[in-house]
């Protein structure tokens, strides 16, 4: 029985020094998403004509006038990021993400490819996953929480 504590007891002293640097990977991973939208919503104000073709022709977003919603997205593509890259009000902006991600996915179904589809679905799998785990120590919000929390 006390090797079995020995061997726990490694195993556990080792688990302990990987969640050590989990905060910069939950760094690492608002970092990435925030990089993929905000390029997103910088393409999208350098050809706004087109965006705004777009949006009228090919992205039929359900319940929202097109121009209306070309305007929400490019707003959250360039404002959430910025929040999740800071980890500032992060499941906020990890929220809007998704949605804005699932609605994408949606509206332009028709037009994806299968890898275009599962880069959809892996961004709102790591967005889900902040959402629900939050935005790591390394953020603002780790920051605000210990002085205010």
């Amino acid at each position: 029985m006390n090797w079995l504590c020995i061997g726990l007891n490694g195993y556990y002293r080792s688990s302990r020094l990987l969640a050590h640097i989990s905060p910069a990977l939950d760094m690492g991973l608002r970092l990435f998403l925030a990089n993929v939208f905000f390029k997103s919503g910088l393409t999208k104000i350098q050809t706004w004509d087109s965006t705004l073709y777009l949006f009228r022709e090919e992205y039929h977003v359900p319940l929202l006038p097109p121009d209306f919603a070309a305007y929400l997205a490019t707003s959250a593509e360039l404002g959430l990021p910025v929040l999740l890259m800071f980890g500032l009000f992060g499941r906020f902006a990890a929220l809007g993400l998704f949605i804005l991600n699932a609605v994408a996915a949606y509206s332009y179904y028709d037009q994806l490819s299968d890898a275009g589809l599962n880069q959809h679905l892996y961004w709102g799998l790591l967005l889900a996953v902040m959402l629900l785990h939050g935005v790591g120590r390394w953020s603002l919000d780790g920051w605000l929480e210990k002085r205010c929390g």
